[in-house]
Parts: structure tokens; sequence; C-alpha cells
């Protein structure tokens, strides 16, 4: 936001695109921009809440291995079916592979997970009621959490 023709080479654009100019750093360097205060806020709070419980319950290695494995499918499958003259700035991806990771730990230790999709449906709903909502980038992150979670899991 400071300095926009940093932000220009670190959003995310089509798959297309990556692949013409090799740039695939930015799967991952669209989390390091945002669409405004609110939504770096938004997802900051999101990782607080998210993050804290997770990494008390994996350590913080195989915490960041879940984000990144998030952050890196919401990133692809954002790219895959994005249109030629759009991109996604924002780590939500990441965000709801934590979402997806809690949901598995909650059903892996016996505690009421309903509330956890519901709190994804919510998010969804909002995403598709405000409409520029990458709910691409959301559903990518989600299963890159539920797949590396259950990783992570049978490893520990």
């Amino acid at each position: 936001m400071v300095a926009p023709s940093i932000e220009a080479r670190l959003v995310l654009p089509n798959l297309e695109y990556l692949q013409s100019t090799n740039e695939w750093y930015r799967l991952f360097t669209v989390a390091l921009t945002h669409a405004g205060l609110l939504h770096l806020g938004f997802n900051m709070y999101a990782l607080m809440v998210l993050g804290n419980p997770l990494e008390a319950a994996f350590g913080a290695n195989k915490l960041l291995t879940i984000f990144f494995f998030s952050l890196f499918t919401g990133s692809l499958t954002s790219a895959y079916f994005a249109s030629f003259s759009s991109y996604s700035v924002g780590a939500s991806g990441a965000v709801f592979g934590l979402f997806g990771a809690l949901a598995i730990v909650g059903k892996r230790i016996g505690t009421e997970t309903k509330s956890i999709y519901v709190i994804i449906a919510i998010n969804f709903a909002i995403g598709f009621a405000l409409g520029g909502v990458d709910w691409r980038a959301h559903l990518g992150g989600l299963v890159g959490g539920l797949i590396s979670a259950q990783f992570v899991l049978r490893r520990r």
C-alpha cells in the first residue's frame, strides 16, 4: 500500500501470466499485499486467533508448513481460475487453510467442530455477498489446510 510499484510486482495474476513470465514467487508474495488496512487487519487477527492454538497443537515449524502449503494451494487455485485481467491480493487462502487445520485437530482430539464449520461457511458467504473476494483462493487454501494438517498429524 505504501509503495504501489512494489505491490504490482507481488500480487497474484492468472496462471498464463505466471507461466509466460516465470514469476512463480508470486504464489507466495501475494500474502504480503492487501486491499487496504481493513483487509490486512482481518487477516492478521485471523492469523492470531487461529495460529496460536495450532502452534500449541503442532509446534511452530509444522504450523508454518501448514500455512505455506495452504498459501500455495490457495494461490495456485486462484491463479488457475482467474480471468486474464484480474489479480488477487492477501493471505486469505492461508487463513482458510488454518481453518481447515483447526477442524482436523478438533476432530482428532474429539472436540465439537460444528462451530468451526459454521465459521468457514459464514466466511464463504461473506466473500460471495461482498463481491470482489477471491473465493477460489479460500477454497484452495481450505483444501490445502485439510491435506497438510492430516499429513502433519500422521508424522507426529
